[in-house]
């Protein structure tokens, strides 16, 4: 979904994302280190730039705000990129037990491209041979979960290499049950 955001709030969570990042993690690491090569931010909930997010994302998707992990913010240089991934817990890894014990698996994802990037930086979902460009205000949003419960492997996505400037998106996540990170 385009202008899904005004700019104006994308411009305030790019600064937020550039004033507390660091470099992004991954649960179940493979060993290795260019997997994922991005910057992350976690996002206070009381801002009122975040605020105003998850007042929209909960309006469009009528998901309880209470299933909701909090806001993430990520930032690609050039070069940088998250190979290809789900946003789903493996139920065989070995992290499995430690990230859904909680709270449960995650169901849906709501990425939000924050600028508009120079060259490269899609996300590609391989699987769907689907690939979308960043540009800002830009939502997109998938079910980690099939109908049945299992999880959705047509999921699998690459946030692609930058290759000229820089790009920001923000992520949210929803889980099973309530979020008691």
């Amino acid at each position: 979904m385009r202008r899904f955001i005004p700019p104006e709030l994308c411009t305030k969570l790019i600064a937020l994302i550039d004033r507390d990042r660091r470099p992004s993690t991954i649960a179940d690491d493979n060993g290795d280190a260019s997997f994922r090569t991005s910057e992350t931010c976690d996002l206070a909930a009381e801002l009122p730039a975040v605020k105003a997010v998850e007042a929209l994302i909960t309006q469009l998707s009528g998901i309880d705000p209470a299933y909701g992990e909090p806001l993430q913010g990520q930032r690609y240089d050039i070069g940088q990129e998250f190979k290809a991934h789900t946003d789903y817990f493996a139920p065989d890894g070995r992290d499995f037990a430690q990230f859904c014990t909680l709270s449960g698996q995650r169901t849906w994802t709501f990425m939000i491209y924050l600028n508009d990037v120079a060259a490269g930086g899609a996300t590609r979902f391989k699987l769907l041979d689907k690939t979308f460009q960043p540009e800002a205000g830009k939502l997109l949003s998938w079910n980690n979960r099939l109908p049945e419960g299992g999880v959705n492997h047509a999921t699998l996505h690459h946030g692609m290499k930058v290759r000229k400037g820089v790009k920001y998106v923000i992520t949210k996540w929803y889980r099973e049950r309530e979020w008691r990170g």
